[in-house]
């Protein structure tokens, strides 16, 4: 790593050096239409979470024209108050550009497997992917690009609830994109519990996926493990209702003429405008047991490497 592009936190350095397990955030929620200090109150509480189940949290984020991988209290209050200046929605194809202008950005699930990849990291926990999206067949999540060509773990709830489900499974299998489901034979989307589109495996220990993704390592693939965790019931929204929102801000958006990447922040304020802040609510408990989650598994994954 080039030390002029790439910043590690002490604590993530700390513990890539003691060979201890870390868990890759997406800094993507700074920028999600959240006003601070609620933005910044969120990440970290995922960070706190990853903690509290064993790893080292690293939100991943651009700063001043440098790649951080973790950030500190005052990295992220510098991003989440507006004072880095705008931020940009980074994946691999604007990595380059914002860090040569000096700029700063949030990283979408893509851009954080890439970065993580990169930094030596093998476990990236969210909440949902990005996929195909509904009516607009050539508008193509990067996440799907790069689930298909980073041998990362990602941990996460599915796919984000206003995607082409069908046609999103579709493009994972030909992919090459192992799923697995804990607990769950379902590709669930985002909020409520069946997708109607299946996974490659159910197991039901996290001790079961750190033996995947051990023997998915060792193997030498090219492309993701990925853990579908369950919605907990508390959590769900009617999928009766739920689906009328998408419907109804898909036709919006189509209105206004939204695409690409103003698609996901355009639905999330649409969905949350007709449904109420359980949207909100809702979201973060998930993103609080993923990322619980995702420490629980990256933990047992290095325990299982060095016990062998």
């Amino acid at each position: 790593m080039n030390d002029s592009l790439w910043v590690r936190s002490e604590l993530v350095a700390l513990a890539m050096t003691a060979s201890q397990p870390v868990v890759a955030l997406e800094s993507g929620l700074l920028a999600h239409g959240l006003p601070y200090p609620i933005n910044m109150e969120m990440v970290r509480s995922l960070e706190q979470q990853v903690m509290t189940h064993g790893a080292t949290p690293a939100t991943i984020a651009i700063n001043a024209g440098r790649i951080h991988v973790g950030l500190t209290a005052a990295e992220m209050e510098t991003l989440a108050d507006g004072s880095a200046g705008p931020l940009a929605r980074c994946s691999r194809r604007n990595l380059a550009t914002v860090v040569a202008s000096g700029g700063a950005g949030v990283t979408t699930i893509a851009g954080t497997m890439v970065v993580a990849r990169l930094a030596g990291i093998s476990l990236v926990a969210t909440g949902a992917i990005g996929g195909v999206h509904l009516g607009q067949p050539f508008d193509i999540s990067p996440d799907l690009t790069e689930l298909g060509r980073i041998p990362l773990t990602v941990v996460c709830s599915g796919m984000k609830p206003f995607l082409d489900l069908a046609n999103t499974r579709e493009r994972l299998e030909t992919n090459g994109v192992t799923l697995v489901g804990l607990g769950t034979d379902d590709l669930a989307p985002y909020f409520h519990e069946h997708s109607g589109a299946g996974v490659d495996l159910v197991v039901a220990e996290v001790a079961e996926i750190a033996e995947i993704m051990q023997q998915h390592q060792a193997l030498g693939l090219s492309q993701a493990l990925m853990v579908i965790i369950p919605v907990a019931a508390e959590h769900r929204i009617d999928k009766t209702s739920f689906m009328a929102a998408v419907s109804e801000t898909i036709q919006q958006a189509e209105r206004d003429g939204v695409r690409g990447g103003g698609t996901t922040n355009y639905m999330v304020r649409g969905l949350a405008k007709r449904l109420g802040p359980r949207v909100f609510a809702a979201n973060h408990q998930i993103l609080l047991e993923n990322a619980a989650l995702g420490a629980q598994i990256a933990r047992a994954h290095q325990l299982l490497t060095y016990a062998k």
